[in-house]
């Protein structure tokens, strides 16, 4: 198949290139028009890109389109109204128009019952690709993954350099939130079978770990992973905390704490694995292996 993936060349949409790929897929990468594009990349704007004129054109010869552009939280160069909401729903109504019945959309676990901007515009993107669903334009499904592990993450990064601390202080809710990680591999896996042997498949599937813990605890995982003793753990209060986060709003967007973060961690990030497994045909790979497994 001709597959129009964006997000091509951030952490998740590059594994999923690669998983794509290796299963013979000829893969049209989304790059950022300030990059001269290379064999079989397509230049797109997230920003700019939101009505369905701007994809009419990407979207000659291909076959399936997999979307995985995301952004924790607003800025001025990835606005997330546009990121998650108003350019995918814009890209959904272009298939819709030239026949691309296929779309895998990466959405997350946890959103729903959430009133954090992430949320809302991800779930108003689900909602879209469900309105065309019902008036049987196309056959899409969402994809729902807990935390999301693996090299090349921001987030995984900060697991695991928290994980090298001896003596940790974790924000209070950190010791509380629950979250199933999951492997990034296993995630393209489930991406290569529903354009695969699982075509057929629509609807909405939750991608969580095998087993839900504490996020302080996968910490502490990570560290025996690495051969290290348990560390020292120390709670920072809930005002230092809000503090702390708003401190990540003034850093760049690739941090991966602040506010919204923060917020995100009311809701716990765990699901019924059953229907991804069904997916892989196994059970994915469980936390106490991910730094074999993922981090690489």
């Amino acid at each position: 198949m001709h597959i129009l993936l964006t997000g091509s060349t951030g952490f998740i949409g590059h594994t999923l290139r690669s998983a794509l790929e290796r299963a013979g897929h000829a893969v049209h990468g989304g790059v950022s028009p300030r990059h001269a594009p290379a064999t079989r990349q397509v230049p797109m704007d997230f920003a700019r890109d939101t009505t369905p004129e701007a994809w009419l054109p990407r979207l000659q010869g291909i076959d399936a389109v997999v979307n995985a552009v995301g952004v924790l939280r607003n800025s001025r160069a990835r606005p997330i109204d546009a990121v998650h909401q108003h350019t995918p729903c814009a890209l959904f109504q272009a298939c819709a128009q030239a026949g691309v019945r296929r779309v895998v959309q990466i959405s997350a676990l946890g959103i729903e019952g959430s009133t954090t901007r992430y949320a809302r515009t991800k779930l108003a993107a689900e909602a879209c690709l469900r309105s065309l669903a019902d008036a049987a334009q196309l056959d899409p499904v969402v994809l729902r993954p807990s935390v999301v592990f693996g090299k090349g993450g921001d987030s995984s990064a900060l697991f695991m350099n928290l994980a090298r601390l001896p003596v940790v202080v974790f924000p209070a809710p950190m010791l509380t939130a629950r979250i199933q990680p999951v492997s990034v591999h296993d995630l393209a896996a489930a991406v290569v079978a529903l354009l695969g042997p699982a075509l057929q498949h629509t609807g909405t599937i939750a991608c969580p770990g095998p087993e839900a813990l504490r996020m302080a605890d996968f910490v502490a995982s990570l560290r025996q992973q690495q051969g290290h003793g348990p560390a020292r753990v120390l709670r920072l209060p809930l005002p230092l905390t809000r503090l702390s986060a708003r401190m990540g709003d003034l850093l760049p967007a690739s941090v991966p704490w602040c506010s919204e973060s923060l917020a995100l961690l009311d809701s716990d990030n765990v699901g019924d694995p059953a229907a991804f497994e069904q997916l892989l045909g196994r059970p994915g790979v469980h936390y106490s292996q991910l730094v074999a497994g993922a981090w690489r």
